[in-house]
């Protein structure tokens, strides 16, 4: 016999199937960004809610290697939110037992995964202050990087998609520097290698923010804050292939500035790492 089904339940993720649509529309009567989100949110809140009510409490003596299973289970399954309440239940029954220490890193997946990504991050830092000594942590800092690094491909993002003007470079930072502590701590661990090429990756988008940004103040004749930027992206993103343009930049700008001496010895560094480029100056 079928189970009855819940029609708040129904009308909840009716909800999210109908903002779907409106974020696909150009009328000028479709709801603001910032109202449709807020629906959006609401019937998540209410499809999660209402599916978890139909789910029976653990009995206060079930072993923490039952929960934990079912945990790992619901996870494999791609039911995150029930892997959460589940790895939730069992820190809060075993907070002293080693599954606990596991629950803590997989619920922060599971929380990343579920597009929590502060809960992720929380979850995270708190397993790593409470276990300094782990031979987790080289996984830790990489799934901290990988929480960073895909910030802003959520639901909310999928659904009604951000310009370019937009995207966070705070989080990329982080990312970068999340994956440079596993690349330096842990360089033989199984994550080091990933982590490498996702490091490449953002050195070079972060150097190409830092030039696009340095050529917009140029463009407005802001020529130290130019110089100051273009700087910043050598000293940080050595090996991006935007390091020339930076060094192009702030010879340009020290000119501007009237800092001969300074446009000189930044036009020699160029002549001798890329001299292709640096001939047009000598022009």
């Amino acid at each position: 016999m079928l189970k009855p089904v819940n029609t708040l339940y129904l009308q909840a993720c009716f909800i999210i199937r109908v903002i779907k649509q409106m974020s696909t529309t150009t009328t000028r009567n479709h709801l603001p960004r910032a109202f449709a989100i807020l629906l959006l949110s609401a019937g998540l809140a209410a499809c999660s809610s209402l599916s978890s009510r139909d789910k029976e409490e653990l009995p206060d003596n079930t072993p923490a290697e039952t929960i934990y299973r079912d945990a790992q289970k619901a996870l494999r399954d791609g039911q995150f939110s029930q892997a959460i309440k589940l790895y939730e239940t069992l820190e809060a029954r075993y907070p002293l037992g080693d599954y606990a220490q596991r629950a803590q890193l997989e619920s922060a997946y599971a929380h990343y995964k579920y597009d929590e990504a502060d809960t992720a991050l929380d979850t995270i830092d708190r397993f790593a202050r409470m276990n300094p000594g782990s031979s987790e942590l080289a996984y830790a800092y990489y799934l901290r990087g990988l929480v960073n690094f895909n910030r802003g491909s959520g639901i909310v993002d999928k659904v009604f998609p951000r310009s370019i003007s937009d995207l966070d470079t705070v989080r990329q930072k982080e990312a970068f520097q999340d994956f440079s502590r596993v690349v330096t701590r842990y360089p033989d661990s199984k994550y080091a290698q990933d982590a490498q090429q996702r490091l490449q990756f953002l050195r070079n988008t972060l150097a190409d923010s830092e030039i696009s940004v340095a050529r917009y103040y140029m463009e407005r004749g802001a020529w130290l804050a130019a110089f100051n930027r273009a700087e910043y992206a050598i000293k940080h993103y050595q090996g991006s292939p935007a390091v020339m343009d930076a060094l192009e930049i702030k010879v340009t700008a020290a000119r501007n500035l009237g800092r001969t001496e300074l446009a000189a010895d930044n036009l020699r560094v160029l002549e001798a790492n890329f001299p292709d480029r640096a001939a047009r100056f000598r022009q």
